[in-house]
């Protein structure tokens, strides 16, 4: 006997550090999808004079793809786990999803280490070790190459041991582009095929909207 589901299933938006050398620890799936997400997009003008006046005939150029940055708050909430009394949630409370998210932010400690024994080995440049790509997910129309920008946590619940149990954590990102990561990299091939949705979603917005336009030009 088969039910016909009364609601959509909901897709979980998530966060992705693309680290071959630990593809586990940087997984974070979005508990509950955030209620808002605020986008801010700056234009990136070529041909800007000085004091920020555009030069003569340069006035619609772009020297790139906007300056996007995103604002989103994630609840982080174990109560379904204790409920349940799943091991994790029992012993760690949601230090580990906290600690997935930090992750993003923190060099390896075994790269840290290595750089360290080979500076005093006498190495005269020590190359600062590179973040996990950083990927947005959230739905299939908006998988972007993304850079933390801002990270608060607040803690609001803890259990007999001070583990948190809930805990409200707003994220600041920045989406990089080509610009920033090279057109022929992963990351700048997935901004590429994000920016190649957008173009095709405003031409159907176009064709959908083709006879109220043509009807107002036509009076």
């Amino acid at each position: 006997m088969t039910t016909f589901p009364n609601s959509p299933r909901l897709l979980k938006g998530a966060i992705v550090g693309l680290d071959p050398a630990n593809p586990l620890a940087s997984i974070i799936v979005f508990q509950y999808n955030p209620e808002t997400v605020t986008r801010t997009l700056t234009p990136q003008a070529a041909g800007a004079a000085a004091g920020g006046h555009t030069a003569p005939g340069e006035a619609l150029r772009l020297a790139g793809p906007p300056q996007e940055e995103i604002k989103l708050d994630v609840v982080i909430d174990a109560t379904d786990q204790l409920e349940k009394a799943q091991p994790t949630a029992t012993q760690m409370g949601i230090y580990p999803q906290l600690s997935a998210l930090e992750m993003l932010l923190y060099p390896k400690s075994a790269t840290v280490i290595a750089n360290e024994v080979l500076l005093r080995a006498g190495m005269i440049e020590v190359i600062p070790p590179a973040a996990p790509l950083t990927v947005l997910v959230w739905g299939a129309k908006r998988v972007v190459p993304v850079r933390l920008t801002a990270f608060s946590i607040t803690e609001e619940m803890f259990d007999p041991n001070l583990n948190p149990i809930h805990a409200k954590v707003s994220l600041g990102l920045r989406v990089l582009n080509y610009k920033d990561l090279g057109l022929l990299s992963p990351g700048g091939a997935l901004f590429m095929a994000h920016q190649a949705m957008k173009e095709t979603l405003a031409t159907l917005n176009t064709v959908d909207n083709a006879p109220a336009i043509l009807g107002a030009i036509g009076g």
